[in-house]
């Protein structure tokens, strides 16, 4: 039987190994968890060119040759900027009183002239027609004449339309009733020296044309042309104010630099800052007073000259379409009639009486409004024109409704006494003073266009003058600390 050892010791595994001492030099192995590196810290953000730039100029702002440097740059740009923009404003003040002067204005006119030679187109047509076959070649000359104005005032409309706008539509539509309704007259014409009542028929019936369609079209025209005209006023008179406001502030800058130049160097003055406000004051000066010189000019051309004209037109035409209408009452004879309050009326002797009322209150516009002796003298000539047209009417539609044709007729288009005398009168007078103010137009808004001549060149050579002579004055100062 075997026993195991009663020794309690272990048995001897081998030789013992001799321990390794530490080796110098050699640092310790970390334990596992440090193994892991640590982050890398990120990068500094890169900054902005403005950044840059604004931690320059604070930092520039730190010495006085920094502040004088930002100093002149300021004082440059803003009176670059006042030359720049007042070279802008007056530039389109400039331009739009111009086209008031050669533009917008003579297409008003021109439309004016569109709707009275087709309204008295109409007027002569009618009377050649009450002459019967023995129609004067006057009559016949004058309606041949405002047909011919009218077609060319057309096509001087249609060269100065906008495309697409609502002046070519309505020039379109006058260019195609034109036609129509000179046939229409022709046909009446024949007729009539035939002896044929149709011919009154078909006069009536170019009348309806003409005053249904086509003079309603040409009073369109016209106000559209007005609009044009009092768009471009709109452009040519209101104040400049942001140039003005930028020169304010190009001299506040310039005399507060100056001040500071004295505070610390205790010279007076400083050449190239004068220099810069000297130009910048002649700027402003000009700026304000060649503006406030035409817009008083512009609007004087308006005040005399466009509303005396406007009333003027209107005039003439009422007294051109009360003549029309004049005649055609002794053509239809009664046949067309109109019902007012429960009243019945001869359609065209009412229609008279309202073109008259309008002729007396356009007269007496234009006389408050005329300005000196030429203006008024014949507006109130033709005033007294038209009292008597209205007594000698009263008598020949007295004539007409006792039925006294001849008589009636006689009172109308007689060769004495008749009321075609006063409306010739009428007509002549309101065409004299319509040229006297269209004269007087042409001398206010020419002055006040003129005004402004060579305001926008001259203001940016003087702002780059101001602006230069800022920079040196500047640069004097910056020469001391170099």
């Amino acid at each position: 039987m075997t026993h195991p050892p009663k020794s309690s010791s272990a048995p001897p595994v081998g030789p013992a190994m001799p321990a390794v001492p530490p080796q110098p030099g050699r640092p310790p192995v970390p334990p596992a968890a440090s193994l892991v590196s640590p982050a890398s810290p990120a990068p500094p953000a890169r900054r902005t060119a403005f950044a840059e730039g604004a931690e320059r100029l604070r930092a520039a702002a730190t010495t006085e040759p920094g502040r004088l440097r930002i100093i002149g740059a300021v004082l440059a740009l803003l009176v670059v900027a006042f030359g720049a923009v007042t070279a802008w404003q007056t530039s389109e003040r400039a331009a739009a009183a111009d086209d008031v002067l050669h533009s917008s204005q003579p297409l008003s006119s021109g439309a004016a002239d569109i709707y009275r030679s087709l309204a008295d187109a109409n007027t002569a047509a009618s009377s050649g027609f009450l002459a019967g076959g023995q129609e004067s070649a006057g009559s016949r000359t004058r309606y041949e004449k405002d047909i011919r104005t009218a077609a060319s005032g057309l096509v001087t409309a249609a060269a100065n339309a906008t495309p697409g706008s609502p002046s070519e539509a309505t020039i379109a539509k006058l260019n195609r009733l034109l036609p129509e309704y000179k046939g229409l007259i022709e046909r009446a014409r024949t007729y009539n020296r035939q002896g044929y009542p149709v011919g009154g028929a078909y006069l009536r019936y170019a009348n309806e044309k003409m005053q249904k369609e086509m003079l309603p079209a040409a009073e369109d025209l016209y106000t559209k042309e007005n609009q044009r005209l009092d768009a471009d006023y709109g452009d040519a008179t209101p104040y400049p104010w942001a140039a003005m406001a930028l020169g304010v502030l190009a001299l506040a800058a310039l005399g507060w630099a100056q001040h500071r130049t004295y505070r610390r160097t205790n010279r007076v003055l400083n050449h190239g800052l004068v220099a810069a406000t000297a130009a910048t004051t002649v700027v402003l000066l000009w700026l304000v007073v060649g503006h406030a010189v035409a817009r008083s000019g512009l609007n004087g051309s308006y005040d005399h000259g466009i509303r005396s004209l406007n009333y003027l037109h209107d005039a003439r035409i009422a007294s051109l379409k009360a003549r029309g209408n004049e005649n055609l009452s002794l053509v239809a004879r009664g046949a067309e009639t109109v019902t007012v309050g429960g009243q019945q009326y001869d359609a065209y002797y009412y229609d008279f009486d309202k073109d008259m009322a309008v002729l007396g209150k356009g007269l007496a516009q234009a006389e408050k409004l005329a300005d000196d002796q030429a203006g008024t003298k014949p507006v109130k000539a033709a005033e007294g024109n038209m009292a008597v047209w209205k007594q000698r009417h009263a008598s020949a539609r007295a004539e007409d409704e006792n039925g006294n044709y001849q008589q009636a007729l006689d009172k109308v288009i007689g060769a004495k006494g008749a009321t075609g005398e006063c409306f010739d009168s009428v007509d002549d007078n309101l065409h004299r003073a319509i040229d006297h103010e269209q004269a007087e137009f042409k001398q206010a808004a020419g002055s006040g266009r003129d005004a402004m001549t060579g305001l926008p060149v001259g203001a940016a050579v003087l702002a780059v003058l101001g602006a230069t002579g800022a920079v040196a004055g500047i640069g004097r100062r910056l020469s001391e600390y170099r």
